[in-house]
């Protein structure tokens, strides 16, 4: 038995407004008229703040904080008539995603598995290599962490990001992830070559299609797990590799290539 739960977010067109975290900073703000205080209420740091405003008050069809000059009694930020509508109107949304939810719990007989496979499908990127798995490492870095996903079929997927990235999905071990790696950034090497690369990711495989274009190759590979990968190279590098169906390669993909994406 398993309890559905959902997270509520605005969009302004195509481009992520916020979600709770996003519009309880605005709450803060308008209880505190101080972004350091709003920020400290909710665990960001200043400069987290001003980012999340700064891309709030862009996307916004008008600004949702202004900061007041100082004088007297100094310097702050308040919220604009539009940024207490967004909050009051979000609060609203809130409570009708919470009965929706509710009733969609009359399908909790459904398997969890179904539910976090129609979740994935659903993640819409132009990235070709989409790969589901869950969080079992964070390395924290000053400026970068390093994040190691276990995908089902038994490989590791290693990436490289900022540790304001890493809070800002909300990453810690044990949390679902999609790590998405573009084809143009998987580079193809044949198994039985003796491999010394720095490349973090390195994953065993089999060519099951090859499609050669006029500059380009499509290349795709059945990885040991199950997991397909596809690789766009030169078609003069998968000639003088001699890859065809059947052909075992390493697909080697940088950590800093690998994008983390969450549906939180």
């Amino acid at each position: 038995m398993f309890k559905l739960k959902g997270m509520l977010s605005l969009q302004a067109g195509d481009q992520m407004l916020g979600g709770a975290d996003r519009i309880t900073l605005l709450a803060k703000i308008g209880e505190t008229g101080s972004i350091t205080a709003a920020a400290r209420a909710v665990g960001m740091s200043y400069k987290g703040a001003w980012d999340v405003i700064d891309a709030m008050n862009n996307l916004a069809d008008e600004p949702l904080v202004t900061r007041m000059a100082g004088g007297k009694g100094g310097g702050g930020t308040q919220l604009t008539e539009r940024g207490l509508r967004l909050i009051e109107a979000f609060a609203a949304l809130e409570d009708i995603h919470r009965r929706f939810l509710e009733q969609f719990e009359t399908l909790a007989d459904a398997p969890a598995a179904d539910i976090q496979l129609i979740r994935s499908l659903m993640f819409r990127t132009s990235a070709r290599n989409q790969l589901a798995g869950r969080v079992v490492t964070i390395h924290k870095g000053v400026v970068n962490d390093t994040v190691e996903l276990a995908l089902p079929g038994g490989e590791h997927v290693v990436a490289t990001l900022t540790s304001e990235s890493t809070q800002d999905l909300g990453l810690e071990v044990g949390s679902e992830a999609i790590a998405l790696i573009k084809a143009s950034s998987v580079l193809v090497a044949l198994a039985d070559q003796d491999l010394h690369l720095s490349a973090r990711n390195q994953f065993p495989g089999t060519v099951t299609h090859v499609t050669l274009g006029p500059v380009n190759a499509d290349i795709r590979i059945r990885l040991s797990g199950g997991n397909v990968m596809g690789a766009v190279i030169t078609s003069e590098s998968a000639t003088a590799l001699g890859l065809q169906e059947g052909t075992a390669v390493v697909a080697i993909v940088k950590a800093s290539s690998v994008i983390l994406g969450t549906s939180r």
